[in-house]
């Protein structure tokens, strides 16, 4: 079968962390995102986490307005994203980030590049489940709501993941000198698919056509320190997620 272009450009044999954190509460979450981009020099590999909500939440892009976001959606809390884009429900999505130290190709693309080859990545592993999908050949506002401002899943952008002309995977992103962080939500088709064959898909697809060898990572206690801070006196302030 022809290698698509994101089985063309990741080719070399290398190894990967994977981190699967089970449910956390909003301001964690986005905490240990945070911290494994800024511990991404030291764990010098790329870090691929999974991870679910305690409660229904909605996170949203960090140069967003949170008046605006707050009139938009009626879940509760309202998180501020490390990441840019827009807001994002968070109840039975699948959410996972991508941490890839500086250096690394990952953090060399371009921002449209590394938005198309994770999804690229998601749709191969759904492929893998027997599900088709497709990426947004270009952007689409929402029909029944296109004035709202940043509703992540009411439209689509170029490259988001498709099924059946409905967008369920989008993604965000920060990069800097610390590393790339994506965050993305995959909100799962309507068919028999479980959470866990989806992620032991993507680690799949990865070692199979990315020539990724995979390793545990085991957060120690320097990274889970950092999370707990950042949750706490960061992410868990009213004053940093309504600024702006």
């Amino acid at each position: 079968m022809p290698k698509n272009r994101c089985e063309r450009e990741i080719s070399n044999v290398n190894s990967w962390l994977s981190l699967n954190s089970g449910n956390g509460d909003a301001a964690f979450n986005m905490a240990m995102d945070e911290a494994l981009l800024e511990a991404a020099s030291r764990l010098q590999k790329p870090v691929l986490r999974f991870y679910g909500w305690t409660e229904p939440a909605a996170t949203f892009g960090y140069f967003q307005k949170f008046t605006s976001v707050e009139r938009a959606t009626l879940l509760r809390p309202l998180i501020r994203r490390p990441t840019g884009g827009g807001i994002v429900p968070h109840a039975a999505d699948w959410t996972y980030s991508f941490a890839v130290p500086p250096g690394h190709e990952w953090h060399s693309l371009a921002a449209i590049e590394s938005y198309r080859r994770i999804h690229e990545w998601i749709q191969s592993a759904f492929t893998k489940l027997k599900i088709q999908t497709d990426l947004a050949p270009d952007k689409k506002a929402s029909a029944s709501s296109p004035d709202i401002p940043g509703e992540c899943f009411t439209g689509h952008e170029k490259f988001d993941l498709l099924w059946r002309g409905k967008k369920i995977a989008g993604a965000a992103q920060r990069r800097n000198k610390l590393g790339l962080l994506i965050q993305g939500s995959v909100q799962p088709p309507l068919v028999p698919v479980e959470r866990a064959d989806w992620e032991k898909a993507m680690l799949a697809v990865a070692s199979e056509t990315f020539s990724i060898q995979w390793q545990p990572l085991s957060p120690d206690a320097d990274l889970l320190a950092r999370a707990a801070e950042l949750a706490r006196q960061k992410y868990s302030k009213t004053a940093y997620n309504m600024k702006c």
